[in-house]
């Protein structure tokens, strides 16, 4: 039998490009002592070629790359089917942000936003993006529904609710998501729903959505797209119980 106690940790394959050569050497060596692997590009046109050839876990991409911008890039390996990272998380970096700026790379499709300088710490929290999909997080948790709800009847009665709950965001989903104040408060109450039921997938996009919320950002955007497939996902976990 094995020990899968000494099995070493996977280690999250990381993109970073970035004009600057400072820059991008203190963030591929931060990323490396935090136990990433490490592709350097030195612009946009290099990071793309890089990022559609390989899978990356996660994609640090500097704002401003003479070439080709982060959204450039971003934008081209979306529209690429074929792209090994069409889908892998993404990272804007840049020293100068404001909000409005912040939410034009939220509504492109970043996942998050690096303000350099930044720190170990800060490299820590956006390498958690490449670890989700590694932590195998289940669309229903039973033992977590059980630890909270008490008896596999009251988890059965919660998820039935739950799934009527989940069936009418989905129908609502596009209305909600033009109203930032009645989206967040949804999904506040969402939250714990997920809680109660052991939905814990769907709730990881939930807390996702509340971050992009917090920037006031508006409308469609690619956690939202993730956010109506994990529903979905959920309530067919729901119906095949």
């Amino acid at each position: 039998m094995t020990d899968d106690s000494h099995t070493p940790p996977v280690q999250p394959y990381v993109l970073v490009a970035d004009d600057d050569a400072t820059s991008r050497c203190f963030l591929g060596d931060g990323l490396r002592q935090l136990g990433a692997r490490v592709a350097l590009g030195i612009d946009g046109h290099s990071a793309l070629e890089q990022a559609r050839s390989e899978a990356f876990d996660l994609l640090l991409l500097d704002c401003r790359m003479p070439d080709t911008d982060a959204i450039g890039v971003l934008t081209a390996l979306r529209n690429d089917p074929t792209a090994r990272s069409a889908c892998s998380p993404a990272v804007a970096s840049s020293a100068e942000l404001d909000a409005n700026d912040q939410r034009a790379l939220l509504a492109a499709g970043f996942h998050g936003v690096l303000l350099k300088p930044c720190s170990l710490q800060d490299l820590q929290n956006i390498l958690k993006l490449a670890t989700i999909d590694r932590q195998h997080v289940p669309v229903l948790d039973d033992g977590l529904a059980l630890k909270t709800a008490g008896t596999p009847v009251v988890v059965q009665a919660l998820r039935g609710l739950f799934r009527q709950e989940l069936a009418a965001i989905y129908e609502q989903l596009d209305d909600l998501s033009s109203d930032a104040g009645a989206f967040e408060a949804r999904l506040h109450k969402l939250r714990s729903s997920c809680g109660f039921c052991g939905a814990s997938s769907l709730a990881e996009h939930v807390m996702s959505l509340q971050q992009h919320l917090k920037l006031a950002h508006q409308g469609a955007m690619l956690p939202l797209a993730d956010f109506r497939q994990s529903l979905r996902q959920t309530i067919e976990a729901l119906e095949a119980r």
